[in-house]
């Protein structure tokens, strides 16, 4: 982490990840794209996210989930930086010449060699089938359904934990404490997410969440009695509610929001631990 003396008052806290060693190069052409930004707005124009809008341009990148190029090895070109995602990515050029973008595991360095196939070497940054990776190993950019491309595990510092292989299924055990089973026909890659030190950052100012697209959030108990349930009353009054409740008056912090009847419950064995239970 790159922290600054305190020479400002958004340089007193400020901390963010040291980016000297990604690459200085310009993404590849044919692999970004303009998405269009809607400022958390539906095609009727109407809000349905709030606390969205502005934010510097952002080129996103084509990242390949999917690595399904079998049995052709692949140099890594090097480490670069993706504004659309908290993980760094790197820049590969397989054997025959194509080149992409895939997430960076941490620990994967320039000239690298990472490699796709069903028995791939266990080394950081393969991809092999599930079932042939030994319990205790940690892997990302797990597939749920075969050929469909990675799915889990994706963010900065992410990996889930092989527990046990039986029935046609892995055990993994994701970061958040849950435990469940995906099929392990399925592609996963080896190692943890890279940028693993992105919990640390501290923006120090608010205008570096404007940079990011993030505008004000506004407390609701300062707000009218119109706009929010907990608005109203003379100085610092309680909410006059018993249980915390949305904008909109839906009951939050302990409802369960999980759909009771969807189907892939069966394959959650453990649920993810709450951190107002884990104290």
């Amino acid at each position: 982490m790159k922290q600054y003396k305190p020479r400002t008052p958004s340089q007193r806290f400020l901390s963010h990840v040291d980016y000297t060693k990604l690459s200085k190069e310009k993404p590849m052409k044919t692999h970004t794209k303009r998405l269009k930004t809607n400022a958390g707005r539906n095609n009727q124009g109407r809000i349905t996210v709030r606390h969205q809008g502005g934010g510097v341009k952002q080129l996103y990148r084509l990242v390949d989930f999917k690595q399904n190029k079998s049995n052709v090895p692949a140099r890594v070109l090097g480490i670069e930086y993706d504004p659309y995602r908290t993980a760094f990515i790197a820049r590969i050029v397989y054997k025959d010449g194509a080149k992409s973008y895939i997430i960076a595991p941490d620990g994967l360095k320039v000239r690298d060699e990472v490699i796709t196939a069903e028995n791939a070497p266990l080394k950081i940054g393969n991809r092999l089938m599930i079932k042939n990776v030994p319990v205790g190993y940690s892997v990302h950019n797990i597939e749920l359904q075969p050929g469909q491309g990675g799915k889990i595990a994706r963010s900065a510092g992410g990996s889930a934990e092989i527990l046990a292989q039986e029935n046609g299924y892995t055990m993994i055990k994701l970061t958040s404490g849950e435990v469940r089973k995906v099929l392990w026909s399925g592609l996963a890659s080896l190692g943890t997410v890279s940028n693993t030190e992105h919990s640390l950052v501290n923006l120090g100012k608010a205008g570096r969440s404007r940079w990011l697209g993030v505008r004000p959030t506004v407390r609701g108990s300062v707000m009218n009695p119109v706009d929010h349930p907990y608005g109203g009353g003379e100085g610092k009054q309680r909410r006059g509610t018993r249980r915390p409740k949305t904008l909109w008056g839906k009951v939050t912090g302990g409802r369960k929001t999980r759909n009771p009847k969807k189907w892939s419950s069966k394959l959650i064995v453990k649920r993810r631990v709450s951190k107002r239970n884990s104290k």
